[in-house]
């Protein structure tokens, strides 16, 4: 397989550092609050990764954090009056639930930054011992100058970052040593979280959290290390710099990023109206819409997400569901069990839309022309399969697309589809539910109905559904 790696900037051939097995570090979100659409696409990606190498049987150790301490998150728990755990847990729960509905599997490890302090703790210890970092009255800084190769991933010239700092004034700028140098320890402010340190009570650095997560779930050396293309500079820069610093290792053999997301050829911000969670798109599309949208186009492209685009996706899928289902009426009413000549030369043939397949998986996780391969066999099933056809031989070609749909991350299956009466029993448990304060039951009521694609709408008049 044949990866784009940021840090060579070309197409390398994928080696695992041991054969068989592969570590995988993304970098999570920050659980402030619902994770929003920009979000998404990471997860999907690189989830799609996992699965692929999964299927060409490799045992993969996927670790993605949760940021769970954070400027954000402690003024939403201040506005609120609570505790800044109460805000990071329960948006870690809404964080899951949303990845359920992108079909995003569990990583193998959902570490939190909160239960790994201690070793934060020793890896700043250990810079400090190697004179890699400094305190200054309860902060610790990271030298950045004595990193020599700080700006291979990013390919920014350390002088030219300097000359940027020449004008800056910042609060704390004058304690360190050089402007570019990045924060490991930082001392607590009032109403802030906490820990002991020996530099003071305070809270890790954000870059310092995810070089400890990877080294303790993966090992000094990450096979692959994945996020979105706006962590390359600086976060993944100052990773690179404070592992490689701390454990005289290489930190990641190979690095993938996703291009950006715009909705509506904008950038998303709330201050254009353009921001939108993964929840709020989930009132109007299936989520398998939103998955099967964001692997349309390669990784690495910038994509445009808007309501026309995604309605094509819908469609598109709508394809692939209908010729799978079609399939399946097909076998369950086959007259014949095995297949004739005519059809074993057929199915002789399918090995070929796999390679397709395959070939541009291979090709950098060419999702896109993975998903033309799975079209080929569609058509050819439309044209092949029907309703005089052997159940060997509809069961093959159906296997095959469920297979390769699998691999995405893409269920072809439709499930079965509740009767209205179903539907109707589940909304009045549900309002019994709420009536009785019993919410996290009326919650888990509309989520299951939402996975099935039942949209509830409460309303004056009572509660209002309908099919998406």
């Amino acid at each position: 397989m044949k990866i784009f790696n940021t840090l060579t900037r070309h197409k390398d051939e994928f080696t695992p550092i041991n054969e068989g097995k592969v570590g995988i570090y993304v970098c999570g979100p920050t659980v402030y609050d619902y994770i929003h659409i920009g979000n998404a696409r990471p997860m999907i990606v690189f989830d799609t990764l996992r699965r692929y190498l999964e299927y060409k049987g490799y045992d993969v150790n996927y670790v993605s954090n949760f940021t769970d301490v954070d400027d954000k998150i402690i003024k939403k728990a201040n506005e609120e009056g609570v505790e800044a755990s109460v805000i990071s847990e329960r948006f870690i729960k809404e964080c899951k639930k949303d990845m359920e509905g992108l079909n995003v599997r569990e990583a193998t490890t959902h570490p939190k930054a909160t239960e790994e302090i201690p070793d934060m703790i020793e890896m700043i210890k250990t810079l400090i011992d190697k004179d890699y970092a400094y305190e200054v009255n309860g902060t610790v800084y990271f030298r950045t100058r004595k990193f020599n190769d700080y700006g291979k991933l990013s390919k920014k010239n350390i002088d030219d970052l300097r000359s940027g700092f020449r004008d800056l004034k910042v609060s704390g700028e004058e304690e360190k040593e050089d402007p570019l140098d990045f924060v490991l320890w930082k001392p607590k402010k009032e109403g802030e979280p906490f820990w002991e340190s020996p530099w003071g009570d305070g809270r890790p650095g954000w870059h310092l959290e995810c070089s400890v997560m990877s080294k303790k779930y993966i090992g000094d050396v990450i096979d692959i290390h994945a996020g979105g293309e706006d962590l390359i500079f600086p976060h993944h820069e100052n990773e690179i710099a404070q592992s490689e610093a701390a454990n005289d290792a290489e930190f990641a053999r190979y690095w993938m990023h996703n291009g950006f997301l715009k909705i509506n050829n904008e950038k998303m911000s709330k201050s254009l109206g353009n921001f939108f969670t993964v929840r709020e798109i989930s009132e109007k599309y299936d989520l398998q819409i939103i998955r099967f949208f964001m692997l349309s186009a390669h990784y690495r492209s910038p994509l445009n997400f808007s309501d026309d685009l995604v309605e094509a996706a819908k469609s598109s899928l709508e394809r692939i569901k209908t010729s799978v289902s079609k399939l399946d009426e097909i076998i369950n009413a086959a007259k014949s069990e095995k297949a004739d000549d005519a059809e074993a030369a057929l199915i002789s043939g399918l090995d070929g839309f796999e390679k397709k397949f395959d070939d541009a998986m291979e090709d950098d996780l060419n999702t896109a022309d993975a998903i033309s391969a799975i079209f080929e066999l569609v058509k050819f099933a439309n044209t092949n399969v029907n309703e005089n056809s052997s159940k060997e031989f509809a069961t093959k070609v159906y296997d095959m697309i469920v297979k390769l749909c699998d691999v995405l991350g893409i269920k072809a299956k439709t499930e079965a589809e509740l009767l209205d009466a179903d539907i109707e029993k589940l909304i009045q448990e549900r309002q019994d539910a709420r009536k009785n304060k019993d919410f996290a039951r009326a919650d888990e009521i509309r989520n299951s109905l939402l996975e099935k694609g039942i949209i509830l709408e409460d309303t004056r008049e009572g509660v209002r559904w309908k099919r998406a």
